[in-house]
Parts: C-alpha cells; structure tokens; sequence
C-alpha cells in the first residue's frame, strides 16, 4: 500500500514561505487548489500556523499572578507576600485589583 503525499517537500517550503510573509490561508488554499483546512492543518503539523484567536488572547491577557502583582503593587507589601491570593477566582482578584 503507498501513500498518498498531498504536499511535496517544494510545496510545505512554499506555504511556510509564504503564511510567514503574512499571505493569508485563504490565498494560500486557493493558489494551490486545496481547501483552508488542509493548509491550515498542514501549517500546523509543520508547527508554523498560530490562530488568530488564541495570538490574540494570550498576548492581551491578564493572569492572577499579574492581578497579585498589582494588588502588591497597590498596598506597597513585598512582592510575593500576597501569593497564596492566587488561589481566588479570577473575578475576585479583578475586583479586588481594580480601581475606584
């Protein structure tokens, strides 16, 4: 039984070329007659795709450990002396980090 290559080495080389010079998947899909799942899913074995969501979300977010910090921050204690704080929901420590 062989099996079936749908990208030649030449043609990972090119969508990874090309997805990091920001062509989008969709072009890259429809210049090579493939659907967005199939380059998508290649890109990510080649471990170069990044969603869109989740670059977003993890570059904007705010952990416990930066609410703590600045709870810290507000009450001018050591850093790391409020630490076990962490284990209160994220929502406390938001509230508790805000602003009046």
């Amino acid at each position: 039984m062989t099996k079936t290559v749908n990208y030649t080495p030449e043609q990972e080389t090119q969508i990874v070329d090309q997805y990091e010079a920001g062509m989008s998947t969709d072009e890259i899909a429809t210049m090579l007659g493939k659907s967005v799942k199939s380059v998508v899913a290649k890109l990510s074995r080649l471990g170069v795709y990044k969603s869109k969501n989740k670059a977003v979300a993890t570059s904007d977010r705010v952990t416990k450990a930066d609410l703590v910090a600045l709870i810290e921050g507000r009450y001018a204690v050591e850093p790391g002396t409020l630490a076990e704080m962490e284990k209160l929901t994220k929502a406390t420590l938001t509230l508790l980090a805000r602003e009046d």
